[in-house]
């Protein structure tokens, strides 16, 4: 329902407060979009062509039929798996440093398509597709506009950084799966709880408890915790996301109540809410990781699946634990000190090293593969093809103001959404910076593309504006003619579509040295726009 009056088409479900009483204020009942099967026919076709860009010439390129770089690693250990009743039996390959479940996404698709770059890329393509979708569905939600929804999916398909790790048998591409599923998981809580808090409050009975209402099982959240538990299966990054987003429900539920004029609504979270969620986002993903290990915990052979009694004593004070989860942890520990010994100043180095700072604007990219002799296809003597793991600079060099903005809209106007989406950025990126000796790559930043993207999008929707109609009068009289467009959002509208024109045709570029196919010397040179490209 839309109210036209002399000076423009106002939504009647805006977020004017439905009461003119001096009883307190409560939010509109604005619990999402309601173009259902709009929105579902956007989603199918951006991800059908994600699905394209991510599936064409999956197999390309490979080292005389062997994985390249960082595949190395994980695509023999998911074929190990795939063979060894999903357990790695290789330690003396140097890189069992890493939690399973990555591995045996991998290890999926191997079991479709045996050991070739079909096989062991299968699943990482598949991630970076679903990861599309759930883009999409997430800003959807939060921006409550399918339009900026597919914005947000349009600007993730171009990106070249999930682009190529979409197309290579490595981790991250599952760490940002899972954490973005994660977020969207408690995108739908909130709204599900303020949902249930106007429930309670059409019925009166918000001022019952000073505390306000149990809200009940939250199913929503407690899958945020299993997709949390997968993460830290995967890689241990995990973890930092299981705090922020923690603290972020936490935040959440405080807010509902307060809207809804709960008379404590802090202590009402801490008392109602903050138990539950330890449970669901702690707990639960505990839980999860630990069942990642299956594999491990009912094998003979796991690397250091009987340390109990080997490395570790049977006795002292934490004697009661169970054999394996001390087994376990110690293996972890072994783990821990091979990430920790990885460090600049005990002398690892390596050409195509980058830190955390470099990482918002993608200044210094990854070389995965690159081959100069023996290639033909570009219409001379001399031809190369390369492999470049790099952000769209058309997105990623406008990664500061675009941070700045949200920070803006956070504190400024109390936008909740750009909160929420700092948070996650926050939890891909701000932790690194505790252990700058590390070794660290480019690759680690795969999971800021979805929160970035997403943050990006809503600046295009403020950019894009609200779709108004100005009534132009007919006659001084005070007599008008149908509504005419507004010149702010046609603008709007205007810079957003010549923006979005601009990312897609850097994409296609960037296009040869993300997928390895045969270019010049010269134009190779041409690509690399920056000496720390080099």
């Amino acid at each position: 329902m839309t109210q036209v009056t002399d000076q423009r088409v106002t939504p009647s479900f805006g977020a004017v407060p439905s009461r003119s009483s001096p009883a307190p204020l409560r939010p509109a009942p604005d619990f999402g979009p309601t173009d259902t099967l709009r929105g579902w026919l956007v989603t199918a076709f951006l991800t059908a062509i994600a699905a394209v860009t991510r599936f064409t010439m999956l197999n390309y390129p490979t080292v005389g039929g062997t994985p390249v770089f960082d595949e190395k690693h994980y695509g023999p250990h998911a074929w190990q798996m795939l063979h060894n009743g999903g357990l790695e039996d290789n330690p003396g390959y140097g890189v069992v440093v890493h939690p399973p479940v990555g591995k045996q996404l991998i290890a999926i698709g191997e079991a479709m398509f045996g050991y070739t770059g079909w096989g062991w890329r299968f699943a990482s393509a598949a991630a970076g597709t679903v990861l599309v979708l759930l883009v999409i569905r997430i800003v959807r939600r939060m921006a409550r506009s399918t339009l900026i929804g597919a914005i947000a999916g349009i600007l993730l398909i171009a990106d070249g950084l999930t682009f190529v790790s979409s197309r290579m048998s490595m981790l991250d591409i599952f760490v940002a799966l899972f954490v973005t599923a994660a977020f969207g998981c408690l995108i739908v809580d909130r709204d599900e709880v303020r949902a249930r808090m106007a429930r309670v409050d059409a019925e009166g009975r918000v001022e019952v408890s000073p505390f306000g209402p149990r809200l009940g099982v939250r199913w929503w959240r407690f899958g945020a915790g299993v997709l949390l538990g997968l993460a830290c299966g995967t890689k241990w990054s995990g973890v930092y996301f299981i705090v922020a987003f923690g603290i972020l429900s936490v935040c959440f539920d405080v807010a509902a109540r307060r809207a809804y004029g709960v008379r404590r609504p802090w202590f009402g979270t801490a008392i109602r809410d903050v138990g539950p969620a330890l449970y669901a986002l702690v707990l639960v993903p505990l839980g999860v990781y630990l069942a990642t290990y299956w594999a491990w915990f009912s094998s003979e052979t796991g690397v250091y699946r009987y340390a109990v009694g080997n490395q570790v004593g049977t006795g002292g004070p934490f004697g009661w634990v169970p054999a394996p989860l001390r087994s376990l942890w110690y293996y972890s520990g072994e783990t821990l000190k091979f990430h920790e010994g990885l460090t600049n100043a005990a002398g690892n180095h390596h050409p195509w090293e980058s830190k955390p700072w470099t990482w918002p604007m993608g200044l210094r990219p990854m070389l995965y593969h690159y081959v100069d002799t023996g290639v033909t296809g570009c219409g001379q003597n001399q031809c190369v093809k390369a492999v470049m793991l790099i952000g769209t600079p058309a997105i990623w060099w406008l990664a500061l103001p675009v941070i700045a903005w949200m920070l803006w809209r956070s504190v400024v106007r109390r936008d909740w959404r750009y909160a929420a989406v700092l948070v996650g950025y926050g939890a891909a990126l701000l932790p690194w910076f505790l252990t700058l000796d590390r070794q660290m790559y480019y690759f680690y930043a795969v999971a800021l593309a979805p929160f970035l993207v997403m943050g990006m999008a809503l600046v295009l929707g403020d950019i894009l504006g609200p779709s108004r109609r100005i009534a132009v009068p007919r006659s001084p009289v005070g007599t008008y003619l149908p509504v005419a467009p507004d010149e702010r959002h046609a603008l709007g509208l205007l810079a957003v579509c010549l923006y979005l024109g601009l990312v897609i045709a850097n994409f296609i570029w960037l296009w040869p040295i993300l997928t390895a196919l045969p270019i010049t010397p010269a134009n190779w040179h041409d690509h690399l726009w920056l000496p720390s490209w080099r």
